[in-house]
């Protein structure tokens, strides 16, 4: 029998991945030093995986979810490329007028609320190559994955563009971040492949708390039509517990839109095991993105506030308890 020679099966094109499940980064309280550390701005959107195909482009989620329909200028775009083959790991966001991004001003040109934003103002940050024309790329270090996007992506103006790396220390980055506004930054290690799940060749650094958690439930404001106060879970295995509330973080009109959205999802049957006067309790199907300083003793949030809503079908960012 004749043996394939090598060049032949380095040739060979490696077939295309359906789904990658996404490489997540490890939160850690400082950034990384030395040289085998790039670093990004952390934004505040939705994880996307564009997958570009012969014939069409697929939009999918961190969930695995195709969202292709509620991304129409990312998936117009990705055909603008003229890839035969690629997939793009990348963030969603809309920007705000100083080029921050805003996840309520991307829920709402989603549709999720009302919006004067439209689906054309959503750009995805391209930061990830991890196939391309026929090869997978993501036993490759970062360092040349990132060499292999940066022509396919850099300079553009469409929907989708270059997340830019910073060639700075990182603690002056954090810093400079945290003094315009961001959210944080992300650490990746230039000589790492790409892995999926979370581990420390990514790391992110936030200026503060920010997580997910259920909502369950929510008290009444005094005004009428008006929220309250969200009650909130986190996962513990399969059982969700109450974790403690927030009361801050919308406006006049947010408030009245969400007690709407949550007074049509009420339900008699509490998700927690919580008695509380005043209380609605709500099917588990909604979840909020609450930035927070710190843990109390009794495991209950401190000064949290609202930033955004999503929905239970990407049920893995939901915050879960530490096994004791």
């Amino acid at each position: 029998m004749a043996k394939t020679s090598p060049k032949k099966a380095k040739d060979t094109p490696n077939p295309m991945p359906a789904r990658v499940d996404p490489c997540l980064a490890m939160l850690v309280h400082k950034p990384p030093f030395g040289p085998d550390w790039a670093f990004e701005v952390k934004w505040d959107g939705y994880r996307l995986a564009v997958h570009i195909e012969r014939g069409r482009v697929r939009v999918i989620t961190r969930g695995g979810y195709d969202w292709t329909e509620r991304f129409p200028s990312i998936a117009d775009d990705a055909k603008r490329l003229a890839l035969k083959t690629a997939i793009i790991d990348g963030e969603a966001v809309v920007l705000d007028d100083q080029g921050r991004s805003d996840f309520g001003m991307l829920q709402r040109a989603l549709g999720r609320l009302p919006s004067a934003h439209e689906a054309g103002a959503i750009v995805l940050f391209a930061f990830d190559l991890l196939y391309l024309d026929g090869r997978d790329l993501r036993r490759l270090p970062q360092r040349e994955r990132r060499r292999l996007l940066e022509p396919l992506v850099a300079g553009r103006e469409g929907a989708i563009r270059l997340s830019e790396e910073v060639d700075s220390d990182g603690d002056e980055f954090l810093r400079v971040a945290c003094a315009h506004g961001l959210e944080g930054i992300i650490a990746k290690h230039r000589e790492k492949p790409y892995r999926s799940g979370r581990g420390e060749w990514w790391q992110k650094i936030t200026c503060k708390r920010r997580d997910s958690f259920v909502i369950v439930g929510f008290e009444p404001s005094t005004v009428p039509g008006h929220l309250g106060r969200l009650l909130l879970a986190a996962r513990n295995g399969d059982e969700l517990v109450y974790v403690g509330g927030c009361g801050t973080g919308w406006s006049n009109s947010l408030s009245r839109e969400l007690r709407q959205l949550l007074g049509g999802i009420a339900t008699q049957t509490p998700a927690v095991n919580l008695k509380r006067k005043n209380a609605v309790f709500v099917e588990p199907l909604l979840v909020a993105e609450v930035e927070y300083r710190a843990w109390t003793e009794e495991g209950k949030l401190r000064h949290a506030s609202f930033k955004g809503l999503r929905h239970i079908e990407d049920q893995q960012n939901v915050f879960e308890l530490p096994r004791s």
